[in-house]
């Protein structure tokens, strides 16, 4: 007689369907056939040694899209907030002095994550759209003397896109490690994580790199491994243990690699295919097609009687593009009637941006006048059908 008890979900019985949709949200972006391609390969061992040559690819790809020779250079399998949590847990100890930049949300999670491991956490804060001088990042480093910093280069709640030239020299000064989230932002902008000493920088799959959300490319410099190596205590996180991370991926120089987890092999497929694409392309010219479209897009929105959220055109970031919430609009009947009819994503804020902003993302395969144009009539056609208020 069968125990079986729960029934077999019918829902499971029916064909998986995935609509196609113009993802031009704040992330993830559209696949490209070639990684989607890539992704499709078959499955074998996390452990084989063409899994190896394949990792072995990928830190390559990073430390050239991070323009780094960073030894410990990998991507942790998990997604941006995964990178967070591993340069925070690693470099940060119970009672250590945290300083963390806020002018979005990602400086919000930063704090809390690095409150959680018993840090004591103290911010600077920026309204949404702003940023910090170096001469504030300096006082507040005297002020509280840190172990780490953390700053969001591409801050994709708001839009901006932080100015980080001298902050690394700045945080070296008062002995403090420079943490850079670059999730928004690497690939579509300027960055260089040697020349600007940066010590702990992180991204994401799925953003510009348009691999599917699951890895997380990440490097820490000799001065990061030498805080994190030399601790009094084991980092809070097995899964995020930076001596075995950086074992399972060869950055430790052991002879061999012990098992820590099982990676997620064809998402490496996929991070090495698009790691690949850029390459191809070139950073250089990556860097220039993002800055021209988003200046496209900017026109284009100003042409229509839309205002842009970050109000200095140098440090708006070019990935991620905030618009002012249209006077009179219901910002989620817009981008309900953008979704519906013209099967297109874009979003509303996030965190403190919340009911400011419209945010749309043009990363990577995504980034291109022609898309630029859809957008454009998707969001005139919202504002002539969408209900405005007469207030």
């Amino acid at each position: 007689m069968s125990r079986v008890s729960v029934p077999p979900p019918t829902c499971l019985q029916k064909p998986l369907r995935v609509p196609h949709r113009y993802m031009f949200g704040p992330g993830p972006s559209n696949v490209p056939p070639r990684i989607l391609w890539a992704g499709a390969s078959p499955v074998i061992g996390h452990m084989h040694p063409e899994i190896f040559e394949i990792m072995s690819d990928i830190k390559s790809g990073i430390q050239y899209m991070f323009q780094t020779h960073n030894n410990v250079t990998l991507a942790v399998s998990g997604t941006g907030h995964t990178a967070m949590e591993c340069a925070i847990f690693n470099a940060v100890e119970t009672g250590d002095s945290v300083l963390t930049a806020v002018n979005g949300i990602w400086g919000e999670r930063a704090a809390e994550m690095a409150e959680r491991i018993g840090a004591r956490v103290n911010t600077i804060v920026a309204p949404p759209g702003g940023y910090f001088s170096n001469a504030e990042i300096e006082k507040a480093l005297s002020k509280y003397r840190p172990v780490l910093f953390f700053l969001a280069h591409g801050e994709s709640s708001t839009g901006v896109l932080h100015p980080l030239d001298g902050i690394g020299q700045l945080c070296h000064k008062y002995n403090c490690l420079f943490l850079v989230d670059s999730v928004a932002s690497l690939g579509g902008a300027p960055l260089y994580m040697d020349q600007q000493e940066i010590d702990i920088l992180y991204t994401g799959s799925q953003k510009v790199l348009n691999a599917p959300p699951g890895t997380a490319p990440i490097s820490f410099s000799e001065r990061a491994c030498q805080k994190i190596f030399n601790r009094k205590t084991k980092p809070v996180s097995f899964f995020l243990d930076l001596s075995w991370l950086a074992n399972y991926w060869g950055c430790d120089g052991k002879p061999s690699r012990l098992y820590h987890h099982t990676g997620p092999v064809t998402a490496f497929y996929s991070l090495r295919e698009s790691l690949a694409l850029l390459v191809e392309e070139s950073l250089e010219r990556s860097w220039e097609r993002h800055q021209k479209v988003a200046e496209y897009f900017s026109a284009g929105l100003e042409s229509i009687g839309l205002k842009l959220f970050v109000k200095e055109k140098n440090v708006r970031l070019p990935t991620v593009t905030t618009i002012v919430a249209p006077h009179g609009y219901d910002w989620k009947e817009i981008t309900a009637y953008i979704m519906k009819t013209h099967n297109l994503e874009i979003s509303g804020g996030l965190g403190p941006s919340v009911g400011l902003v419209l945010r749309v993302g043009l990363m990577g395969y995504n980034s291109s006048t022609a898309n630029v144009d859809m957008v454009l009539a998707a969001i005139k056609d919202a504002l002539k059908h969408c209900h405005k208020s007469k207030v």
